[in-house]
């Protein structure tokens, strides 16, 4: 099929000419109509959870059930394809889902966290390996006049807690891997989709334990936020 190119930004798996993709060899990325959101189920859920996981938006195991994860992955793929960012898989949703849109990384092997978009791309090897909705600094004052800015540069995991919950004089963090000062990517029972953190990278939890169980986490592995 051809579909117009929904993202200035973004790369799309298959052929680009003139404007539109061509898809090749991925399949439609489900029937039907109607609606998905937070609470359906189904096969439709199913395929989603599935199309979803091999364009690289993490949503853990296709269950039929569209919960947190996979929220956070439609979070993800409209923040990608430059989409409103309400979680629910309607007809623009499923036009980028069919389209295989995906964001162009920087970063060979690491991590690198878009600001803008409020992504976080996981890359091994050249190839992105995982897209995430992420929340960082929401640019608001906290602490007597601090601004919750998350820094931009390259840097290298240089610490790391493997197990549950760190209280943190800001908040709790789940498995964090610190890449410059006070500032981490790390699991968070909250990540919506738009700046809202002090200042640190914050993915979901499932997301978290998926990190540091492909090894995205190690000491020395390059983070570049820009």
């Amino acid at each position: 099929m051809n579909t117009p190119i929904p993202s200035r930004r973004s790369v799309l798996l298959g052929t680009v000419t003139a404007g539109t993709v061509t898809v090749l060899g991925m399949p439609s990325a489900f029937a039907g109509g109607g609606t998905l959101r937070r609470g359906s189920r189904g096969q439709q859920v199913t395929d989603l959870q599935n199309r979803l996981n091999s364009l690289g938006y993490w949503c853990g195991r296709a269950d039929g059930r569209f919960g947190a994860s996979v929220q956070q992955a439609v979070y993800a793929l409209q923040k990608a394809a430059g989409l409103s960012r309400d979680g629910r898989v309607g007809p623009k949703t499923r036009q980028a889902l069919d389209a295989g849109v995906r964001p162009s990384n920087r970063v060979s092997d690491g991590i690198e966290i878009d600001l803008d978009r409020q992504l976080l791309i996981a890359s091994r090897g050249g190839s992105i390996r995982w897209i995430l909705n992420t929340s960082t600094g929401s640019g608001e004052r906290y602490d007597g006049g601090k601004i919750a800015t998350t820094p931009r540069g390259s840097f290298k995991v240089y610490r790391t807690v493997s197990r549950g919950w760190r209280t943190a004089p800001l908040g709790r963090l789940y498995r964090p891997a610190y890449f410059t000062g006070g500032y981490a990517v790390h699991g968070a029972t909250s990540i919506p989709p738009r700046p809202a953190s002090h200042g640190c990278a914050r993915v979901s939890v499932g997301a978290m334990n998926m990190l540091w169980d492909e090894g995205f986490t190690r000491k020395g592995t390059r983070v570049k936020v820009y």
